[in-house]
């Protein structure tokens, strides 16, 4: 009786082995090209270096040893990626962003871009957040994000474990524990860059108020980005926002004066380890892996960190899920089937989130605990997430609400008169 037992056992053993051998295979890229090919691929965008790309090219090269990839960086990228493009030397692949749509200045862009949806392509978009997909008015995909943004609150769990406190999760709860750390002598409990409107640390408390209130009024979102006047009411709730917390102490705008700029200096203070909680953006947050070995105070007293979203209501706070850099394919390029190939393997769940990691970005992948500093957004739910290029905000609108924010937050002008101010602020 036994050995027939055994023999099942082994069988089965077998069978699932079997099984997840194929799951593997499944999931593992497999050319589709010779990958005795040779030919060249060029990437341009705006970033003066981009070392996460070039690792996936390393590990293209894996396969097609003979194709030669670089990235190169335009010098005023968004003057001069129209010339580039028609010119001899064109780039197989460039950066490219949602504010370009329906703008007429990149209408000769966009005539260059291949349609990323084509089923041919066989690229796996669905490994991509919904939410970030942005399709133009034919229905074709002319990016794809290869990195995200959001925003929201750097936090330093070691505070709050050494003085007894829970990370809040609710706008009274942040409101409370603000002033706990008061208490407890700590001068500014929050603080970010606050010294110019653009990144400052207003604008990143009150857009995801503001997007999340444009969101439920699809008519008012239309006369925002029409920068009707009327639009301006529903900014109130979010500068209400951040002119209570400036004006409860949660915020010290004299210590957050002192950071010179919203990257190296907002990641270099929330270092030295004084600040339970640093407003930013998740493109600030890229650079700190980076700069943990660049401050002296991290590196004599590491501490746990996390991004996570500001809890802006009652219910919480908001994943503001956009893209931050997206690739388009340029048709008319050299070598564009090897172009796609290199498309194909680099848009994947397991690569998308093998560049983030090395770049620390958020993935554009729904695998956001792959990295624990924002496994935080992972847990927000659907009902709470708002993609400002699905719902159709503009660049011009969110001026409105940073400049708004920003003066607001200063004293400059008060909340009755930004409101009324909306639509004309540059």
């Amino acid at each position: 009786m036994k050995k027939p037992l055994i023999t099942l056992l082994l069988v089965l053993a077998l069978l699932t082995l079997l099984a997840a051998c194929g799951k593997n295979k499944d999931e593992a890229f497999e050319p589709a090209l010779d990958t005795e090919t040779s030919c060249s691929i060029t990437v341009v965008g705006s970033y003066d270096n981009f070392e996460a790309l070039e690792a996936e090219f390393d590990r293209f090269n894996v396969f097609y040893p003979n194709v030669r990839l670089r990235y190169v960086k335009l010098d005023d990228y968004n003057n001069t990626l129209a010339a580039a493009l028609d010119g001899n030397d064109k780039p197989n692949i460039f950066f490219s962003n949602a504010g370009m749509i329906g703008n007429e200045k990149y209408n000769s862009v966009f005539a260059h871009t291949e349609d990323l949806s084509d089923p041919a392509l066989k690229l796996d978009l669905n490994c991509i957040r919904s939410g970030l997909i942005n399709r133009d008015a034919d229905g074709a995909v002319r990016m794809v994000p290869v990195f995200s943004r959001t925003y929201g609150m750097l936090v330093n769990y070691a505070l709050f474990e050494k003085e007894g406190l829970s990370v809040p999760t609710t706008w009274e709860e942040l409101l409370s524990v603000c002033q706990a750390f008061k208490d407890k002598d700590y001068a500014s409990p929050m603080m970010g860059y606050s010294q110019k409107s653009s990144s400052c640390l207003m604008y990143t408390v009150a857009y995801p108020m503001f997007a999340a209130a444009l969101a439920e009024n699809p008519d008012v979102l239309a006369k925002a980005n029409a920068l009707d006047p009327a639009a301006g009411e529903y900014m109130r709730t979010a500068l209400e926002a951040v002119d209570q917390l400036v004006k409860s102490g949660c915020v010290d705008l004299k210590e957050c004066n002192e950071i010179a700029d919203n990257y190296t200096q907002v990641i270099l203070r929330f270092f030295e380890g004084d600040v339970p909680m640093m407003i930013c953006a998740g493109d600030t947050v890229s650079g700190t892996k980076k700069r943990e070995s660049q401050s002296e105070a991290f590196k004599n007293a590491p501490f746990e960190y996390a991004f996570a979203p500001i809890p802006l209501t009652a219910d919480g706070g908001y994943f503001i899920d956009s893209p931050s850099v997206e690739f388009s394919v340029n048709k008319e390029c050299n070598d564009l089937e090897m172009t796609n190939e290199f498309m194909r393997f680099l848009i994947s769940k397991k690569e998308l989130n093998e560049m983030a990691s090395v770049k620390r970005l958020v993935t554009p992948t729904a695998d956001l605990s792959f990295d624990t500093v924002y496994a935080p957004f992972g847990n927000i739910p659907a009902s709470r997430t708002i993609s400002p290029e699905v719902i159709g905000i503009t660049d011009p609108l969110t001026v409105q609400i940073r400049v708004a924010a920003f003066k607001v937050g200063k004293g400059d002008l008060t909340i009755d008169q930004a409101v009324e101010q909306y639509g004309t602020f540059k």
